[in-house]
């Protein structure tokens, strides 16, 4: 009974610092931010945070975690289960990134630490692109099995479809004017993973 109670204060403070380190970072940016900062704004000691996280990095890295899977996770709950798989899985990963892309932390980073990113575009894949592919993954092979979508290594087509819509998150506006639009990107978004996957 303890020790539950312990993993659950546990988890308490992480999430508390997870809130604040959040706050920080809209105020002033991740690289303006320190991990006494995140203890002033949550309330606590130094030591507390430093016995949760021993620096920013790891601290950026849960929240960008606990943020980006709850912004998909609201997606995914309006799932239509009753339309194909093809199109369930364009609509998600559309909705994903239309969410991302008003999201107020990843447009602060954007804007204010981009190169802080960079490092998951450019070098090595984070936890929450991981627990992405490894839905789509799933959802792939779910759909292969109903034979409602085409052949192939779920992982290989999750990356593939994860890698496209990184362009459209990060990059479309790049792409927008008076004649193209971030909902006409969606659109077309949609209907490059629904074409993707139809057998």
């Amino acid at each position: 009974m303890t020790s539950e109670r312990n993993n659950a204060t546990e988890a308490s403070t992480a999430d508390r610092l997870l809130t604040a380190a959040r706050a920080c970072v809209l105020d002033v940016g991740w690289k303006r931010t320190t991990l006494t900062d995140v203890a002033n704004r949550a309330g606590v000691s130094r030591m507390t945070v430093y016995r949760t996280y021993v620096d920013m990095d790891s601290l950026f890295g849960d929240l960008m975690t606990r943020e980006w899977a709850e912004v998909v996770a609201s997606v995914v709950a309006t799932d239509d289960r009753d339309a194909s798989w093809p199109d369930r899985i364009a609509t998600g990963v559309a909705g994903s990134v239309a969410a991302l892309r008003e999201d107020a932390l990843l447009r602060r980073m954007v804007d204010v630490d981009p190169e802080w990113l960079l490092r998951y575009l450019l070098h090595r894949r984070g936890r929450s692109q991981d627990a992405v592919l490894d839905m789509l993954a799933e959802q792939i092979t779910r759909g292969q099995s109903e034979g409602s979508l085409r052949a192939g290594d779920p992982v290989l087509l999750a990356r593939s479809i994860v890698l496209t819509a990184h362009g459209f998150l990060f990059s479309s506006h790049t792409m927008t004017d008076e004649t193209v639009t971030h909902a006409g990107l969606d659109h077309e978004l949609a209907e490059l993973v629904r074409r993707f996957l139809t057998p």
